[in-house]
């Protein structure tokens, strides 16, 4: 497909860890997209993840909620595409807290498609995930798999994307989805696995692992997986879909033995914890139809891609100590329990 030259972007949710990266691909790339980044600034929205966009040409921060009617039809008609990250994302914390998720994931996608198809975008581009596709026993997922969530967290991207997905029948949105696998990087929050790993050890700390460590994800640097989203939004057909993961699974156990390794920290120790409710024990996604009709594939493997983030973790740490405060300490009690009291 020939090659699309989008003028100003709408991204959501840019001031999270994969938004962040995306926005900063874009302008190295493409420097002649204008972008307004809009965000709600939750825990995970960190605002110095752009600080170095600020007040650049072509570059324009709102903070706000895309569940907010009003306010995304008024910056949707200064552009010409939306690409939505924007969502409540930590499978933990939908099975404390589901509702939050619904609205941003659910109603927000929704007031966006509303707004993309009022103003007549060119294209709508929402970021989703292969945890749509549930727990894989065997095989790999394909786009045209059903969806079979398992938390309350994959279940809300998935009715997000189901009501995009009418959209594009009902009134032609020009929708392209991705479905990503887990992505790790530099300035992810450290609540997800290779942070919180890393942060942890770096402290001295028990490395959190859920059961007996065996379920396994495909991880995917970040700056891959936004080359990919890249790529789907410029060269991707309205009315499609595409995975982009590495087709390489790597359990939880592997992922605690590299960090343990990287950091040099010996004497890290692993703490088995209860295991997690509902626990998809394997994601595993097929990514030809990203390599065959977008000309994208993960080029940083995860050995690489571990050395850089754990190297980044212990140079930055100015930016993820902060972070572990209060209430970041309240959930991280509640969420991770001694397997012995079980």
């Amino acid at each position: 497909m020939k090659e699309r030259r989008l003028k100003r972007l709408l991204v959501c949710g840019a001031a999270g860890f994969i938004g962040s990266h995306f926005v900063k691909l874009l302008r190295r790339t493409r420097p002649e997209i204008e972008i307004t980044v809009l965000d709600k600034l939750t825990y995970a929205g960190n605002p110095a993840n752009l600080a170095e966009l600020e007040k650049t040409a072509g570059y324009r921060f709102v903070r706000g909620d895309i569940a907010d009617g009003e306010m995304v039809d008024h910056l949707a008609g200064q552009v010409d595409a939306i690409v939505n990250f924007a969502a409540e994302t930590h499978v933990d914390r939908s099975l404390l807290d589901p509702f939050a998720f619904v609205v941003t994931d659910v109603l927000g996608t929704g007031v966006l498609a509303e707004a993309a198809r009022k103003h007549g975008h060119e294209v709508f581009l929402l970021v989703s995930t292969d945890e749509v596709y549930g727990d894989v026993a065997e095989g790999r997922s394909q786009e045209t798999d059903a969806f079979r969530p398992r938390s309350p967290y994959s279940a809300s991207k998935a009715g997000g994307e189901l009501l995009a997905w009418s959209y594009q029948v009902s009134h032609g949105l020009p929708l392209i989805v991705t479905r990503g696998s887990n992505n790790y990087g530099p300035n992810q929050f450290p609540e997800k696995i290779v942070p919180l790993f890393i942060t942890n050890a770096l402290d001295g700390m028990e490395l959190p692992i859920y059961g007996d460590g065996s379920a396994v994800r495909d991880y995917i640097y970040v700056e891959d997986h936004c080359r990919g989203i890249d790529a789907a939004l410029h060269r991707g057909a309205p009315g499609e879909a595409y995975n982009l993961g590495t087709g390489t699974e790597t359990s939880g156990n592997e992922v605690a033995a590299a960090v343990v390794e990287l950091t040099g920290l010996d004497g890290a120790k692993v703490g088995r914890v209860m295991d997690r409710a509902g626990h998809d024990y394997r994601y595993a996604l097929d990514v030809r139809k990203a390599a065959e009709e977008l000309g994208w594939s993960a080029e940083v493997g995860f050995r690489e891609g571990m050395e850089r983030t754990v190297r980044w973790y212990r140079e930055n740490e100015s930016w993820w100590r902060p972070l572990r405060n209060g209430e970041y300490w309240d959930f991280y009690k509640l969420n991770y329990r001694p397997a012995e009291v079980q």
